[in-house]
């Protein structure tokens, strides 16, 4: 995964309008069951190539509810994010 959105997030949906993948579903879709959106790490791109930083998190309301995760070998990611960040609970945009 790339980016992932954390259980803070308040499900307005700003977050699936601005993904230019389509990568984010809301709840209801979500494949683990979890009453919150999810990023399907097999189709996020960090925005590389689309923005200059993930559109998601620029979008979201909610302070640190999106998160850098896992890189998806194969997948576009941010070379600037190193692993240091991607545990899981550094916020995406501050």
């Amino acid at each position: 995964m790339a980016v992932k959105i954390t259980d803070i997030c308040i499900a307005c949906g700003a977050c699936i309008d601005e993904c230019p993948v389509e990568a984010i579903v809301d709840d209801d879709d979500n494949p683990t069951g979890e009453d919150i959106y999810y990023v399907h790490a097999d189709k996020c791109v960090e925005c590389v190539g689309y923005h200059d930083e993930p559109a998601c998190a620029a979008a979201c309301p909610t302070e640190g509810c999106i998160v850098w995760s896992d890189v998806v070998d194969g997948q576009a990611s941010r070379d600037e994010i190193g692993a240091d960040l991607r545990k899981g609970d550094t916020p995406c945009v501050e």
